[in-house]
């Protein structure tokens, strides 16, 4: 595939993935997202590690990564994502995303924005550095679980 192949707003991907642990700095990440705590003052930092799968008309496979999450005072969730995808032929891609998570009043669910980037030396998925792209999705806290669908920008 070539960039030419490409059009802006295409769903490349959907990502379902699951949380496979957390690690707290001092904070508890469930109290603060159920609004049982308030965020201390200078925001409370977790590493929140995952693994899932992709789907899609332009990649397909597996992905693993942590995300170096940080909610404000504020109660707003930035993200910083790192993660490794696989794809169905064994090739591999990196990816890097930044972003919002917004709580839903009430609900376990955060509404996901992510902005990311793709990088790989693979010859056959050379087409995904030159592209830029954004992901919409929801975080279901109370499961674990993320679905995000993937668009290029």
């Amino acid at each position: 595939m070539t960039t030419s192949n490409i059009t802006v707003g295409e769903l490349i991907y959907q990502i379902q993935v699951n949380f496979t642990g957390v690690t707290e700095f001092g904070a508890n990440m469930a109290d603060i997202l159920s609004g049982q705590a308030a965020p201390p003052h200078e925001g409370a930092r977790f590493d929140v590690a995952f693994e899932g799968s992709l789907t899609g008309p332009k990649l397909e496979g597996t992905v693993n990564g942590v995300d170096y999450i940080n909610i404000r005072a504020d109660g707003r969730v930035d993200l910083h994502i790192h993660a490794e995808i696989t794809t169905n032929d064994r090739q591999k891609i990196s990816l890097f995303a930044d972003g919002v998570a917004t709580p839903e009043e009430g609900s376990p669910v955060l509404q996901l924005r992510e902005n990311a980037t793709l990088t790989t030396s693979s010859p056959a998925y050379a087409w995904v550095n030159s592209l830029q792209i954004w992901g919409i999705g929801t975080v279901d806290t109370a499961q674990g679980q993320v679905n995000v669908k993937v668009y290029i920008a």
